[in-house]
């Protein structure tokens, strides 16, 4: 569990808001981060019911995507109770050999998963 989960936040929310037509808004009590009038591709999660984990929980193409990146990296990527049954994964944000780069492009794909025709016809992110 990350120390400064404000601090980590605040990378997360640098991460999401910089991609096009987004927005963030508390769901479930969390904070979300969705395409204006859209669907939401991203969620930051910390302790989320006592698990002790600080994640980004981000979309993925389903389960084969999914089950693919928790079994090329268990030590950072996990299933995220509700949303994993759908192939959402949780990236975990409280490594000490954490990498931003990486967290940021897969904040990214997530968005161009959910994002309208019109915003990647226009270049996308």
């Amino acid at each position: 569990m990350s120390p400064d989960p404000e601090a980590v936040l605040a990378k997360v929310r640098a991460l999401a808001l910089a991609l096009p037509e987004t927005a963030e808004r508390l769901s479930h009590s969390a904070p979300g981060f969705h395409i204006e009038k859209g669907k939401f591709f991203a969620y930051f999660w910390h302790d989320l019911h006592g698990d002790g984990e600080t994640a980004v929980v981000v979309k993925t193409t389903g389960r084969d995507e999914q089950a693919m990146l928790i079994e090329m990296d268990p030590d950072r990527y996990y299933t995220p109770p509700y949303l994993g049954t759908s192939g959402w994964v949780a990236m975990r944000l409280d490594r000490e050999d954490l990498d931003w780069d990486r967290v940021g492009d897969r904040i990214a794909i997530s968005w161009e998963l959910v994002a309208p025709r019109r915003l990647l016809e226009a270049g996308g992110r």
